[in-house]
C-alpha cells in the first residue's frame, strides 16, 4: 500500500514564498505518474498539475500553468509544487495523488490515481 503525506500548506499572502511536498512511502519503482489536485466546499476537486514517473515531463491546469511548477525528487521519495503569483482564488485543499504503475502516464483525471493523500489547506490572502 502506498502512502502519501503532504506538507506546506498554510496561511499565507499572495507575495509569500510558498512549497508543498508529498513524501510517498512506497519504492518509486512501484509508483507512475503523480499529480496535484485541489478542492474546495464550492466545487469539484480538479486537476492542477502532474508529472512523469521520471519527473522528466509535467502537464498543468491553464489556471495554473506559468505560476505554478510541479517536481519530483525520487531519491527523496517527494512529490513537489512550487505556488507563485498565488492568488486567492488559489485557497483549497491541496492533494497529491499517484498512479499504481511506473508505466502509466500523467493524466489529469483524477479517477486513473489510485493512491491518494490526505490534503493540505492553503489559504491565500491578499
Amino acid at each position: 500500500q502506498v502512502r502519501l503525506d503532504e506538507s506546506g500548506g498554510g496561511l499565507v499572502r499572495t507575495g509569500d514564498p510558498l512549497r508543498l511536498s508529498c513524501k510517498f512511502s512506497e519504492r518509486t519503482l512501484n509508483i507512475g505518474a503523480m499529480g496535484w489536485f485541489r478542492q474546495t466546499p464550492e466545487k469539484d476537486r480538479e486537476f492542477v498539475a502532474a508529472t512523469s514517473a521520471s519527473g522528466r515531463s509535467a502537464m498543468y491546469a491553464d489556471s495554473v500553468r506559468g505560476r505554478f511548477t510541479i517536481s519530483r525528487d525520487n531519491a527523496k521519495n517527494t512529490l513537489y509544487l512550487q505556488m507563485n503569483n498565488r492568488t486567492p482564488e488559489d485557497t483549497a485543499v491541496y492533494y497529491c495523488a499517484a498512479r499504481a504503475e511506473v508505466s502509466m502516464a500523467p493524466t489529469p483525471r483524477d479517477w486513473k490515481y489510485e493512491y491518494w493523500g490526505q490534503g493540505t489547506q492553503v489559504i491565500v490572502s491578499s
